[in-house]
């Protein structure tokens, strides 16, 4: 059975932290980041900002982020039903775009993103 419940936030940070490093070094970021983006969107109830990073396929003006163990996290739940803004660290540049999360029937959450226009 998978794993039910939310992560440690020390450990959710810690982790976050070591990506954030990872994308920005001058000896991995490159790499990284054809892999990894941070997603920047606000909290449906609370109105917070919050920045995470996320691992993403992109196609054309479309970005697909599937979400590993989702019962142990809920920033996708800020996209449920008809989706909401959110911007994304893509090519050095901050994309503007509108997600959208599915659950399918085994339970998998994919976070589809269509980008604005052109940066």
């Amino acid at each position: 059975m998978g794993y039910r419940g939310p992560l440690p936030k020390k450990t959710v940070d810690r982790v976050n932290r070591c990506v954030g490093t990872l994308r920005t070094s001058p000896r991995w970021g490159r790499l990284v980041r054809r892999h990894l983006t941070q997603v920047t969107y606000q909290g449906r109830r609370s109105g917070r900002t919050f920045s995470t990073p996320v691992g993403y396929r992109r196609a054309g003006d479309v970005v697909t982020i599937g979400v590993r163990m989702p019962d142990a996290k809920a920033w996708w739940r800020n996209f449920t039903g008809d989706g909401a803004p959110l911007t994304l660290e893509l090519d050095d540049t901050e994309r503007a775009g509108h997600a959208v999360a599915r659950r399918d029937a085994a339970g998998r959450v994919t976070v589809t993103v269509q980008l604005d226009g052109e940066a």
